[in-house]
């Protein structure tokens, strides 16, 4: 019995001895738990802060490389585009081709001669003398004719959904040649969908459109936003 109350006694002693290291193993281990939620929290900062500054950064190269902000003036693309809509414009593309919807710096005119050669016209201090938008209605190689209101491209007459349903198309008095003529290589036939209230390739101040004065292809329209709207697709294009 005697040797029994020694141990008791013996294991008494040694509780109050574990008590401090057993507490500041709980404090090391706490420590060490806030350290790594600290270290976590920190890391998912900077991963936030990573994806948010490469986020701005992508966005920037595209709005300076690839997409610029365009703002419509005036009436002349009615009724697929108004007055202060505004819209992104592409400066990247491989080609342009029929319906395509381009910014044009009209800072030259381009009328042809005799031999149907492209001869430059100064427009300067002309009221068209300025960015203007147009769709592209014929290209290099093509030829254009005007009659009867109708707009025929090598020979055959366009179905045009994106003008005013009814609407006549007029030639004009923008080239000393009569129509049909041939649009050069390099070079484009230009309209606005409000045919009637458009000055574009058919008028003396703006004529054909060199492919260096093409500023860039129109994309989508953005604003207003409930009239969000791509523009690249003229089967898509309203004829209301």
């Amino acid at each position: 019995m005697e040797e029994n109350k020694e141990l008791e006694i013996e294991k008494d002693k040694d509780a109050p001895a574990n008590e401090p290291e057993s507490e500041a193993e709980e404090i090391a281990e706490a420590a060490e738990k806030t350290g790594k939620k600290k270290n976590k929290l920190m890391t998912d900062i900077l991963d936030v802060a990573e994806s948010t500054i490469t986020t701005i950064f992508v966005i920037m190269l595209v709005f300076t490389y690839l997409l610029h902000p365009v703002n419509v003036k005036g009436e002349s693309m009615l009724p697929t585009l108004r007055d202060t809509d505004r819209i992104l414009m592409t400066t990247l593309y491989f080609k342009l081709e029929y319906g395509d919807i381009v910014i044009v710096d009209n800072d030259m005119a381009y009328d042809l001669d005799a031999n149907g050669e492209p001869v430059a016209v100064n427009i300067d201090g002309k009221q068209l003398n300025e960015c203007i938008i147009k769709r592209i209605i014929a290209v290099g190689g093509q030829t254009i004719d005007i009659r009867d209101g109708k707009v025929y491209v090598d020979g055959k007459e366009l179905d045009e959904p994106y003008v005013v349903k009814g609407a006549l198309t007029n030639p004009m008095s923008g080239f000393d040649n009569n129509y049909p003529i041939t649009i050069p290589e390099g070079y484009y036939f230009v309209m606005g969908d409000n045919r009637q209230h458009s000055s574009d390739s058919r008028h003396p101040d703006v004529g054909l459109i060199k492919k260096s004065q093409v500023y860039g292809k129109a994309v989508v329209r953005y604003s207003p936003f409930s009239d969000f709207k791509f523009l690249f697709d003229t089967e898509d294009e309203s004829a209301n």
